[in-house]
């Protein structure tokens, strides 16, 4: 792996929940309000798609 690549991660440090927002964030180089923005949209249509993915994320994707 070349140097300057970021991994994903859940943040420790910028984190709501859980950090999977803020290691989102980390990874793309934006903001992790629009990915927070983006689940919170999901969350509309019932709750159960954008809980359903937040938390399949929480699990496959790594703490720093």
């Amino acid at each position: 792996m070349s140097q300057g690549k970021t991994k994903l991660r859940r943040s420790r440090h910028n984190r709501v929940f859980m950090g999977v927002c803020g290691g989102l964030g980390e990874f793309f180089g934006i903001s992790a309000f629009w990915f927070r923005l983006a689940f919170l949209l999901a969350l509309i249509p019932g709750g159960v798609p954008g809980l359903l993915i937040y938390f399949l994320m929480w699990i496959i994707i790594p703490s720093e």
